[in-house]
């Protein structure tokens, strides 16, 4: 069985670019099979991905960070929906949320480890459906999606120095976003339930990380056919500084302004729109919807 490698050289702060040759190196060493190739652009991956998939090869690796990942997935899912290619991930990203989200601890080295395991594991998918330029789009994701607070920190993250790591430019991006941000009056619906809620944010959980290792949703399984919906309430900027450093420790949902729910869709409008990210990658803004793909991707690790 050939894979078919895809490598994000500017993955990590740029640091992929010096890390491939050592990773193919320990490819080869181990006897695994591939052929790979380069990223040029933002959504490149996904073209690679899509094309490799409709010509037949049965593995896919991303070599990047969730970015990489998130566009991975979508090639795939875009070319079918079978769950017949199997996905692999060697993680040289500055956010490693998915990874840990599927238990493993981001170095890059172990993750080539387990491209050669028998252990294949079906794990669910996620598609959004927003709006962006005046029209509506549709995304894949695997590790979660946003509205609010969380999707403007995702902007403001964009223009950090990415050379700083994952967590620290989140977390200046944050106290960026914070000084100036105003809590929002959403409409949600979780399958069939209405509500009318003031919010700082909701996360639409598959996975429990983002941000960098925040476990902003810690009973989140990417195997159970469910969203954990996080709802951040009506919180105030103290109440925020009070509770983050909570969220790298999942003990933030006992807060009383926090609640966590489940459901299979989810659908949150407002008056004004507002902004959208998926797996950290800013997609367009509400309205959107959100419904769970069980089982969508067969994950070799």
């Amino acid at each position: 069985m050939v894979a078919k490698v895809i490598v994000n050289p500017v993955a990590g702060a740029r640091s992929t670019e010096q890390k491939w040759p050592h990773i193919s190196r320990l490819m080869r060493d181990m006897g695994f099979s591939y052929d790979f190739q380069y990223t040029e652009s933002q959504g490149h991956a996904i073209e690679i991905a899509r094309t490799a998939a409709l010509n037949g090869y049965p593995y896919l690796v991303a070599v990047g960070g969730d970015g990489t990942i998130n566009e991975v997935v979508n090639g795939i899912l875009t070319a079918s929906q079978d769950q017949k290619t199997l996905m692999g991930v060697v993680d040289t990203g500055t956010g490693n949320d998915f990874v840990r989200s599927l238990g493993l601890d981001g170095n890059y080295l172990h993750s080539c480890q387990h491209l050669l395991s028998p252990k294949h594991t079906q794990v669910d998918a996620g598609l959004v459906i927003f709006q962006k330029d005046g029209r509506k789009v549709s995304r894949f994701f695997v590790n979660g999606a946003g509205v609010g607070f969380d999707a403007e920190v995702a902007a403001a993250t964009e223009h950090m120095p990415k050379a700083l790591g994952g967590t620290i430019p989140f977390v200046m991006a944050l106290a960026k976003t914070l000084v100036g941000y105003r809590n929002k009056t959403i409409d949600i619906r979780l399958d069939t339930d209405d509500y009318t809620r003031r919010v700082l944010s909701v996360i639409v959980a598959n996975g429990s990380y983002f941000g960098g290792g925040m476990k902003i949703a810690p009973s989140a399984l990417i195997t159970d056919s469910r969203f954990d919906v996080i709802t951040l309430g009506d919180v105030n900027k103290l109440e925020i500084l009070q509770t983050f450093p909570k969220i790298y420790k999942g003990t933030h949902i006992t807060h009383p302004k926090v609640k966590t729910e489940h459901a299979h869709f989810v659908s949150i409008t407002s008056g004004e729109g507002l902004y959208l990210q998926a797996d950290g990658e800013l997609l367009g803004k509400t309205p959107a919807t959100f419904e769970v793909l069980p089982q969508a991707l067969t994950m070799v690790f």
